[in-house]
């Protein structure tokens, strides 16, 4: 999923034109489905059920927190203020958000302009759907997933079935060159650095990065993105690479990021906050250092940080450029012997693992009642 919003809104209108193919698909199967799953930004796919009179379910990438707040802006329509906080007085534990940090395609939204209102009609469109899909769990996200339950009026039509994790791509490095390196640290020593695959820094916010680890002292991998470094973004500090030679791993491109997370070296994760990242960080029970620039991750990063204290922030915003003696005091920090987030997280990790264990894990009881409640779909038609 591109990250500009205009791009963003392009590629959704370039799948609303599958419509008609669809139908014509549809009308011509000899079996044709009784439901559509669709990512939650493409609410036409509701109307699409609709007319087929079939039923439609929403699948959502991101966390129920921070569903909830998408939601809650679409439907209240919020105005803006940059002087003031947002409280979602309905959601749970009331959350507050400055401008800056409300989703962008949201706040980029003009009343009547054809794009805004494709948008906002798909969002509200999911609100009328027949069903949720969300990759959490029940154990991390209990009271964001029972709001969703009443805000979409079907309690039992709402599964989390996570932790999800996307198939990863191929690493820029050999896989065993990263955990050669690993094995030869001490245990909870190395912090890992990772900001995804959308997000460039700049050249000002990698000094201040490369600066913060230098003067750190810890061991550290740093995952960045090769792209865009002829336009100020992604240029490393020249001969920094050779001065943290032995201490520090730079690999361009991609990472064996679950690999290096559940390695024993590893310690603490700075993140921008993707629900992927926080699961797989969740998951592998490492400490996440927050430094959420867009889209949900500061919500994300409000449940890490706020709710359940396994992070700590580091840093917020896109363009926000560190400073560099305070994030090196955050980075040390996070791998020393005390620290109390190390606790809850491991015991977060046993949790979410629980959840998708065979027999009795609260998301694979969801994915079941999910496909329970198709396979009745299936039935009903049949009997038509």
């Amino acid at each position: 999923m591109p990250s500009n919003p205009v791009h963003i809104i392009t590629m959704i209108r370039i799948l609303a034109e599958l419509r008609d193919p669809l139908i014509r698909w549809f009308k011509s199967h000899p079996s044709p489905p009784v439901a559509i799953i669709s990512d939650m930004f493409l609410g036409w796919t509701n109307h699409l059920a609709r007319q087929l009179n079939i039923r439609r379910i929403v699948f959502s990438p991101s966390g129920a927190m921070a569903l909830s707040v998408i939601y809650s802006l679409w439907r209240d329509m919020p105005k803006r203020n940059q002087n003031e906080l947002f409280s979602f007085s309905r959601i749970p534990n009331s959350p507050e958000f400055p401008w800056f940090q409300i989703s962008t395609i949201y706040r980029t939204y003009v009343e009547g302009g054809t794009d805004s209102e494709f948008i906002k009609d798909a969002f509200c469109a999911n609100l009328a759907s027949w069903g949720l899909v969300v990759n959490s769990f029940t154990e991390l996200e209990a009271v964001y997933l029972d709001h969703l339950k009443k805000e979409f009026g079907h309690h039992d039509h709402v599964w989390a079935v996570g932790p999800l994790f996307p198939h990863p791509g191929p690493s820029s490095v050999p896989v065993d060159d990263v955990l050669t390196w690993l094995d030869r640290c001490e245990e909870n020593k190395v912090v890992y650095v990772c900001f995804g695959s959308q997000t460039s820094l700049t050249n000002d916010q990698l000094e201040q990065l490369a600066s913060s680890l230098g003067r750190s002292r810890v061991k550290f991998i740093w995952c960045i993105r090769e792209e865009e470094h002829v336009r100020g973004y992604n240029m490393i500090p020249s001969g920094f690479e050779d001065r943290m030679a032995g201490r520090g791993l730079i690999i361009r491109g991609w990472a064996p990021q679950v690999l290096i997370l559940s390695h024993r070296a590893v310690g603490a994760f700075l993140t921008h906050c993707g629900w992927n990242s926080v699961l797989e960080g969740l998951v592998a029970g490492v400490p996440m250092l927050a430094w959420p620039m867009g889209a949900d991750q500061f919500v994300n990063a409000s449940l890490l940080v706020d709710k359940l204290k396994v992070a700590v922030r580091a840093c917020e915003g896109a363009t926000t450029v560190p400073n560099w003696e305070e994030l090196a005091r955050v980075i040390k920090e996070s791998v020393s012997e005390n620290r109390v987030n190390r606790e809850r997280v491991q015991k977060l990790s046993s949790v979410a693992v629980d959840a998708i264990k065979d027999g009795g894990g609260s998301s694979v009881k969801g994915l079941e009642m999910l496909v329970q409640n198709l396979v009745k779909l299936k039935l009903k038609s049949s009997d038509l």
